[in-house]
């Protein structure tokens, strides 16, 4: 993937999928790539579309929450590329669970019915309902591993005030509120999620993507029930596969453990299972667009030119 040389361009950050430019001391243009990471490892192979596919849900995703609380984006002006507010971000994930599922269920299946300083209930299942959503938070690692973190070890390490929790706390759980009732009108369930706030002056922003494949899972509703009830694996809208495909392969990012091969079958099976969740989440037919560097280059400028 190209890396531009934006006009008052001040900085660039490749993270494990998105390249992200500063321009000047307030905007920020972010690219998606189609590079897909799990265990926070990147893995070999690009994904097909899975740049578009995850920069129109947030689009579309933080149109529709922009009563809940401000946020950074500015416009879209490429099917793979935001460019927005640039925010100072506090160093933590928001991570609500509604499900317990994935890491809130390894954690449970261990016997543990503790996460991140939350008590999880007696007697759940894999996937079943919490009675209320959890907010089980992690950090924010530049590099390696987030790492799972309380509210109180969050206030005492000065990541964010006591007040400061509150707003993150309120804006995460009407946010995830928001995401579940699109999800149902969609024949969804929005199981988990995560979003990053940043702050800019004395206002806390919305940040990055929200209710994407790559930042949440969903289960279909229908068939979740019937599932549960004779305790078949449900269907998951997520990455999530790819992670259970990856320790199927004896891969979860520790040392030592090589990423399995992926086939031209595979890639191409993840690539359509994105543009599923793009079809059910949005409620529209996926159209691929193929932006060349040029083209998406000038675009950039274009919508920098009209924001400044």
């Amino acid at each position: 993937m190209a890396q531009y040389n934006f006009p008052d361009q001040t900085g660039f950050y490749r993270g494990k999928v998105r390249d992200v430019y500063s321009i000047g001391s307030q905007w920020l243009v972010m690219v998606a790539s189609d590079r897909i990471s799990a265990f926070d490892v990147i893995l070999p192979r690009t994904i097909p579309y899975k740049g578009q596919v995850l920069n129109q849900i947030a689009a579309y995703m933080l149109q529709q929450t922009t009563d809940i609380c401000p946020n950074w984006l500015m416009d879209s002006p490429a099917p793979h590329v935001s460019i927005g507010r640039r925010c100072e971000p506090f160093k933590i994930e928001m991570v609500v669970r509604g499900n317990l599922v994935g890491h809130a269920w390894r954690t449970y299946q261990s016997g543990n019915r503790t996460i991140c300083g939350v008590t999880m209930p007696e007697g759940l299942k894999e996937n079943d309902f919490f009675p209320t959503p959890l907010i089980t938070p992690s950090t924010k690692a530049a590099e390696g591993h987030d790492e799972d973190i309380s509210k109180e070890a969050i206030i005492a390490g000065g990541l964010a005030t006591a007040e400061e929790w509150n707003v993150l706390a309120q804006y995460a759980l009407a946010l995830f509120q928001r995401g579940k009732e699109i999800a149902a009108k969609r024949g969804l369930i929005l199981a988990d999620t995560k979003y990053e706030f940043g702050k800019l002056g004395d206002t806390i922003y919305l940040m990055d993507e929200i209710h994407t494949p790559d930042s949440s899972r969903y289960f279909y509703a229908d068939q979740f029930e019937e599932k549960q009830i004779s305790g078949e694996r449900q269907i998951q809208l997520s990455k999530e596969f790819v992670r259970e495909w990856l320790i199927a392969n004896h891969f979860m990012g520790k040392e030592g453990q090589n990423v399995p091969e992926m086939s031209d079958e595979w890639v191409n099976t993840i690539s359509k299972r994105y543009i599923e969740l793009y079809e059910k989440v949005i409620g529209e037919t996926f159209l691929p667009q193929n932006f060349t560097e040029d083209e998406t280059y000038r675009a950039v400028v274009q919508s920098l030119e009209k924001i400044q």
